[in-house]
């Protein structure tokens, strides 16, 4: 016997070409239960209206990315150079997405660049420190989301949970927790272990899959078109103890970000795109196996 269907949410970056009341429509309208914000469609000036047309989705909201997501900078996404910036424009994020109450705010390191080891790593905790602190103000945890090491030289400087649980107790925050990719973290060696050692710090979830010709960082597929083990981790995910809800995030380069596959996702019909993408879910939860829960 299998576990009734988790919360399934999706992330806004999913159907990127769309703005945010056409992503409410569209994943109200394919079935899931939850959207995942990027503070990039909310509208200036328009976010109370915006907030209205969220509340009467009935959708729920899972976790939120800001549009400066990191501490350092980011080669392949626009904002602020100096770390001090980016702090200042990651907690301005965390303010404006408050009022939605996401269950967290997803928040990178960024690659150490230029800097040495050192001081990369003093710069990540203090700025993960201050963002902690405002997200605090507002009860929303912070989940800092290690990424993958085939990219981590334009994204991360941590590649694991544990990597992370690590810089999460340097930064020593109550507020700050984790989340967990399994686009980034699918080939983590040890990584069942991981989950179970680390899951009571895990805020968010987000689910995809690895192509198995993967031809760059903006090109993920929809669960189970790839090759990474997702029933193992859905699994192991739940065993740990993950109740909160499966954000789909999908990458899939339409040119935006100078790689336009002929076969992106972000051409398709968003609502088309939720459907399929929860299906896929479904059937990797499936597959997993869950006992089924009390």
């Amino acid at each position: 016997m299998t576990a009734a269907n988790p919360p399934f949410a999706v992330c806004e970056f999913t159907t990127l070409p769309a703005s945010f009341e056409e992503d409410l429509a569209a994943y109200a309208g394919a079935g899931a239960d939850g959207i995942g914000i990027c503070e990039i469609k909310l509208v200036e000036g328009r976010e109370a209206e915006q907030l209205d047309s969220f509340r009467a989705s009935g959708l729920t909201v899972g976790s939120c990315v800001p549009a400066v997501p990191s501490i350092l900078p980011l080669p392949h996404l626009p904002g602020p150079e100096a770390p001090e910036e980016r702090v200042d424009a990651l907690r301005a994020g965390v303010r404006r997405l408050a009022p939605f109450r996401p269950r967290a705010v997803v928040c990178l390191t960024g690659p150490r660049g230029q800097l040495g080891d050192g001081e990369a790593r003093r710069t990540v905790v203090e700025g993960l420190r201050a963002v902690a602190e405002e997200a605090a103000r507002f009860g929303v945890p912070v989940g800092l989301e290690p990424m993958s090491a085939a990219y981590c030289d334009d994204w991360t400087t941590i590649t694991t949970l544990a990597e992370a649980a690590e810089l999460r107790d340097e930064a020593g925050s109550a507020n700050l927790g984790i989340t967990f990719d399994t686009w980034h973290l699918w080939e983590t060696p040890g990584l069942l272990g991981e989950i179970e050692r680390h899951a009571d710090r895990i805020v968010a979830v987000h689910v995809n899959d690895w192509r198995g010709e993967t031809r760059g960082w903006c090109d993920r597929v929809l669960p189970g078109d790839g090759v990474a083990d997702l029933p193992a981790i859905l699994r192991a995910l739940d065993d740990a103890g993950w109740r909160g809800p499966y954000e789909l995030e999908v990458f899939s380069d339409d040119g935006t970000f100078g790689s336009a596959y002929p076969d992106s996702l972000w051409r398709e019909d968003p609502a088309d795109v939720v459907r399929r993408g929860r299906q896929a879910f479904l059937r990797q939860w499936e597959r997993a196996g869950v006992e089924a829960r009390a």
